[in-house]
């Protein structure tokens, strides 16, 4: 239950009924404490109409807007304001929907097809710290959209085709040809691409063969295309480790690499000519965008086909547009690379509406992110300068989450703390990057992303573990509790109306693409549940039964909530820490 649309729709109704049709509806949270839960700011933008003053029609809306089921009251302040305070009552009845519904009263949105293309390693190097954000940001904005019921087609545009792949391939063989087996070869896709790379700028003749290879690679030579598809296989199994190790829903059957567009790539081209939106310069051909011109007047120029006949990002990502629209039918694509990327994939969408390839009611949406950063406010990489991989990233951080479980007092043996370790150290770093908006950069900092204080996902995740410990005192299953819920006090009423906003948070970062809105969620959730928990006895000697059963009704929703929130992040929970 969507409590924000519920509300537009009631003053919707009331502003019908003074004869006004279409009125936009501004409702708001109220930010400032006594001030209710929701505002209503629509009787400003209807004074010029009404030729009233908003204080008059704010009054007008209030004696015919029924909310007396919903509110315990309304208030005009200021020149107009409508403040609206919810009801206990209405948010007692709510809880007791809630706790009987697994989606937690969150309804099925109208079902799209959506396109979500993240992560997208170049498949000739191992995944690094820079992959880590589309990776995890494009996987919670796809369990957002997967929660709302819509169809959601991941895409992994990983990197599998290019010059390079020449090089790597002539090195390839000739580690084969020397009893090498492949898996052994590209144990470590680092030093591999590094030994080939010193084979191609110093030893003699290696890069002639290299090129070789190229040419044998785009005109389909089996033998070639055998070589290249070995080093594929192994290099997405190198990504696949990590995607387990992250907890992101991307597999091998997500994958649609650069090489899987380049049958169409051709027919874009001709297409594109056949249109006359092509132009040839100096044997290039570009189209020009005088949409997006500079300060001279001169068009930007967007290259589809080089000199030499060769195409570029910007020809496969036009017959990914192609595929996405009328092989996958996506009515949405959202695209999360760096914001780097931000004038080619703009480019991109104006030369893709001119041809045709997206329709007006088709949504084509660059996501752009900020860079990790280290304290040094540089980009983050090891003491040497080296680039990190993220695999190694990741075992550092559940090792850093080790020593901090292992001070901790607590009745886990040994194998259950490593559990905890990993389950904290994963979900800690993909939080501390989660928590931030997407578009800006940040600092990463272990000591801060660790932390049992603050917003942090080993705070989140203690919270959780303190309602499974209440449960497991009142010898009662979480999961399966059901009882009436009776909101009396002021904690109560707070922690509830902040739970039932569940759903407006979905839809947030459902169209923004944001899912830091979801961290800042979880950790008001959190607060406000320890709160409540501090100032409202539970299991205390002389709290009646009906109190005792209406405050654990309250903490099972919490941590189901929390448990919901964190599982969109691709965060776990635990039993215990």
């Amino acid at each position: 239950m969507n409590i924000h649309h519920l509300l537009s729709a009631r003053f919707s109704q009331a502003i019908q009924a003074m004869g006004i049709q279409d009125a936009p509806i501004p409702l708001s949270r109220s930010t400032r404490p006594g001030f209710g839960e929701y505002q209503f700011n629509g009787a400003m933008a209807l004074a010029k109409q009404l030729k009233q003053k908003p204080r008059d029609i704010a009054e007008d809306i209030v004696a015919k807007v029924e909310l007396s089921d919903i509110a315990s009251k309304l208030e005009v302040a200021g020149p107009g304001f409508i403040n609206i305070h919810l009801k206990d009552e209405w948010l007692s009845q709510w809880c007791d929907k809630a706790l009987m519904d697994e989606k937690l009263t969150i309804e099925a949105h109208d079902t799209e097809t959506i396109v979500v293309d993240y992560s997208s390693p170049n498949l000739a190097k191992e995944m690094h710290v820079g992959h880590l954000r589309s990776t995890i940001i494009g996987d919670a904005v796809v369990n957002v959209l997967e929660y709302l019921g819509h169809n959601v087609i991941r895409q992994n545009h990983m990197g599998d085709w290019g010059t390079q792949f020449g090089m790597l391939l002539a090195h390839l063989n000739d580690q084969l040809s020397s009893s090498s087996v492949a898996e052994t070869a590209l144990s470590d896709l680092e030093d591999f691409y590094r030994e080939a790379k010193v084979r191609f700028d110093n030893e003699d003749g290696f890069a002639d063969r290299a090129r070789d290879y190229v040419v044998k690679l785009q005109g389909g030579d089996a033998e070639c295309l055998g070589l290249w598809q070995q080093f594929i296989d192994i290099s997405i199994q190198h990504s696949e480790e990590v995607y387990k190790k992250l907890n992101v829903g991307l597999t091998r059957e997500h994958v649609m690499g650069e090489s899987s567009y380049n049958p169409d790539l051709p027919s874009v081209i001709a297409d594109l000519t056949q249109k006359e939106i092509l132009v040839e310069s100096q044997g290039a051909r570009l189209v020009f965008i005088p949409e997006m011109s500079n300060k001279e007047g001169e068009p930007a120029a967007y290259i589809v086909q080089k000199s030499g006949g060769g195409y570029l990002y910007a020809t496969t990502d036009l017959a990914a547009i192609r595929y996405r629209a009328n092989t996958l039918k996506a009515k949405r694509t959202l695209i999360f690379t760096d914001a780097r990327q931000a004038l080619h994939f703009k480019q991109t969408e104006i030369v893709a509406r001119k041809a045709g390839y997206l329709s007006l009611d088709e949504s084509y949406e660059h996501c752009p992110f900020g860079m990790m950063l280290g304290k040094d406010g540089k980009p983050f990489k090891t003491r040497s300068g080296a680039v990190i991989k993220l695999s190694d990233l990741l075992d550092e951080a559940i090792e850093r989450a080790a020593v901090l479980i292992s001070k901790r007092e607590s009745s886990l043996n040994t194998q259950e703390k490593q559990q905890v370790a990993k389950t904290v150290g994963i979900g800690a770093v993909k939080y501390a990057d989660l928590s931030k908006n997407r578009t800006t950069d940040y600092i990463f900092d272990w000591d801060t992303m660790l932390s049992f204080e603050g917003n942090t996902a080993p705070y989140l995740q203690y919270a959780y573990t303190r309602v499974k410990s209440v449960f497991r005192k009142a010898e009662q299953d979480m999961q399966t509790y059901q009882a009436r819920v009776s909101v009396e006090s002021a904690q109560e009423h707070d922690l509830v109306v902040k739970l039932m906003q569940f759903d407006e948070v979905l839809a947030s970062v459902s169209k923004e693409a944001t899912p830091h809105l979801m961290c800042t969620y979880l950790y008001e959730v959190a607060s406000l549940f320890m709160r409540f928990y501090e100032a409202n006895p539970i299991l205390k000697p002389g709290i009646s039964d009906e109190v005792k059963n209406s405050r654990l009704g309250l903490c099972a929703l919490s941590a189901k909530t929390l448990k919901a929130g964190l599982e969109i992040l691709g965060i776990d929970t635990l039993e215990v820490m």
